[in-house]
């Protein structure tokens, strides 16, 4: 009987850390618009270095310094966005390009 109600239980475990992560997410905005995401991320950045360095002086271990880097992920996000957006716009005249390209090629090759 054991046998049978440990995958039973672990799945209840594994879902209900699940459901909490999801509700812990939605909770902080992390599921909601852009900037209540970005409120959520500042809130974060804030919290968990002091955090961290509460544990760490009580485990008594010592990380190393957070490097400082100038990265924004919106952005480079946005530029991603814009790419894709760009290929996707001249994407029907290059099929039609190369496709010229291609027939001028063949017809080369059957001469």
């Amino acid at each position: 009987m054991a046998a049978r109600l440990f995958p039973a239980v672990k799945f209840l475990i594994k879902g209900g850390l699940a459901g909490a992560a999801v509700y812990v997410a939605y909770d902080q905005g992390l599921l909601g618009s852009g900037t209540e995401g970005a409120e959520a991320l500042r809130k974060a950045q804030e919290t968990l270095p002091p955090a961290i360095q509460e544990w760490t002086d009580y485990l008594g271990w010592e990380l190393p310094s957070i490097p400082k880097f100038d990265f924004s992920i919106s952005n480079s996000w946005n530029k991603g966005v814009h790419s894709v957006m760009s290929a996707l716009s001249v994407a029907p005249t290059r099929a039609c390009e190369y496709t010229v390209e291609g027939w001028k090629y063949v017809k080369d090759l059957v001469k």
